[in-house]
């Protein structure tokens, strides 16, 4: 069983020298960077995407040029009548002519069609004379439609002799023989080149412009430390003032129970006394009225004396939190509502956590006495790292959230505020018929307490 130390809060001044602020201040910026490169990395992906993609439609576009170049300077003047007989001599001439090209590696296959599918020349003998059907591009591109070049694997059928070459660039222009007949040039190239100037563009750019956005996320990074810890000081000075208000209110409390206890109750007390012994002594025909009299005032000195156990609640280091849960009960048994109250083993809380579980508590506990017309009324508190959360559930009446808080009624209202000021949330379910549950949740030392302690459970 730990017991409280003495502790005070923390100053707006000394917080910039609190580890846990430092912490906080950390995980800010922690969070911040990572936050950044998961921003990097979202802007970084798509535009390498689209540096490959327009390496690739660059390198499409040279190759594109210079097999319109070659077809306009080198294949078409050498495609004669001779050729398109079939000549050995005129094809020989081409194959000589066109050798260079195919040695450097640059082509991988040259074919020559004519404006109704046939092969009229190609580097591989067997496919001159061959005829495939005509699609709709090529007749366009006869009629002076745009060249084109594709990069991709070749599964077609007229690709038997490129179908186990991998990806390669595909350019078909138009060409006219020396008698002006439209052609088709086709030719293949290795797309391993288009691939290295792929990988040389990004090589070249992805650098200067990583470079460029971590600079630009180590200049955010000192106005973030900056604005974190300005937000920290902020946070400690409104919840140093949230725990003065408290401890304020606490005090307040106290005065008043004081004063109720030793002053009010006494002297009614007294007059009970009084009372009593008129009761007794007095003149028989009295006996009655005084009797009413002192029924009412004992009555009175009672209520009065659950007052000061509201108004100032009891010394949870002496007694510890189930047991002082426990003195909630008594205003319940007198209207037959059942109190059970269930406390994980593993509960540590520090003095303000365990104050603001008593206190959602007694407020909920309070509204069910006077309102639920319930039967049982369970209380239930667990704890999962720094989050504490309690619920008290009845099986009452029942009411509409949403309707407006009776006039008088502030209790869940304060208690809602007081939650939210130090970080947590109060949620209350209800509905016509079906009970109330009250939820609050909260993180432990969310009032920015310097002296820790733990609260016992059971006293």
């Amino acid at each position: 069983m730990a017991v409280f130390h003495a502790g005070g809060a923390s100053s707006p001044d000394d917080a910039g020298q609190d580890p846990a602020e430092r912490w906080v201040v950390r995980f800010a910026v922690v969070r911040f960077l990572t936050a950044g490169l998961v921003a990097l990395g979202l802007v970084a992906l798509p535009v390498a995407a689209w540096m490959w993609a327009e390496a690739e439609r660059q390198a499409l576009v040279n190759a594109r040029d210079i097999t319109q170049r070659l077809a306009d300077n080198v294949v078409g003047p050498l495609v004669t009548n001779r050729v398109l007989a079939r000549d050995p001599a005129a094809i020989e001439l081409i194959d000589q002519r066109l050798a260079p090209w195919l040695a450097n590696g640059n082509l991988t296959r040259i074919k020559v069609w004519d404006e109704h599918g046939q092969v009229v020349y190609s580097d591989v003998e067997s496919l001159i004379g061959q005829e495939f059907k005509q699609e709709e591009w090529a007749r366009l591109l006869l009629d002076g439609g745009p060249a084109t070049a594709t990069l991709e694997a070749q599964t077609a059928k007229e690709n038997e002799y490129e179908a186990h070459s991998g990806e390669l660039v595909e350019v078909y222009v138009r060409s006219f023989s020396q008698s002006g007949e439209p052609m088709i040039l086709e030719t293949y190239a290795s797309g391993e080149a288009v691939r290295r100037d792929q990988h040389a563009v990004l090589i070249g750019m992805v650098p200067p412009m990583l470079l460029s956005l971590a600079v630009l996320q180590l200049a955010q990074l000192v106005p973030a430390t900056r604005l974190a810890r300005r937000i920290r000081r902020h946070q400690a000075t409104r919840n140093a003032l949230l725990r003065c208000a408290i401890e304020a209110s606490d005090q307040e409390r106290r005065r008043i129970a004081s004063e109720l206890h030793d002053e009010v109750i006494q002297d009614l007390s007294g007059l009970a006394y009084a009372l009593e012994s008129e009761e007794r002594c007095g003149p028989p025909e009295q006996g009655p009225i005084v009797a009413m009299a002192r029924t009412l005032l004992q009555d009175n000195i009672r209520a009065l004396r659950a007052m000061t156990s509201e108004l100032y609640p009891p010394d949870l280091e002496e007694l510890g939190l189930e047991a002082s849960l426990m003195r909630l009960e008594a205003p319940l048994v007198k209207r037959g509502i059942a109190l059970s109250i269930d406390l994980s083993d593993r509960l540590v809380l520090d003095r303000d956590s365990a104050v603001l579980v008593y206190r959602v508590a007694r407020e909920a506990l309070a509204n069910t006495a006077k309102h639920s017309s319930a039967h049982s009324v369970a209380i239930r508190v667990r704890q999962a790292g720094p989050s504490t959360w309690i619920t008290i559930s009845d099986d009452g009446l029942g009411f509409n959230p949403g309707d407006p808080c009776p006039e008088g009624h502030f209790g869940l209202r304060i208690l809602r505020d007081t939650i939210q000021q130090v970080g947590g949330t109060l949620e209350v379910r209800s509905a016509p018929g079906v009970g109330t549950s009250v939820t609050a949740t909260f993180d432990e030392g969310a009032l920015l307490s310097r002296g820790r302690a733990s609260v016992p459970l059971n006293g």
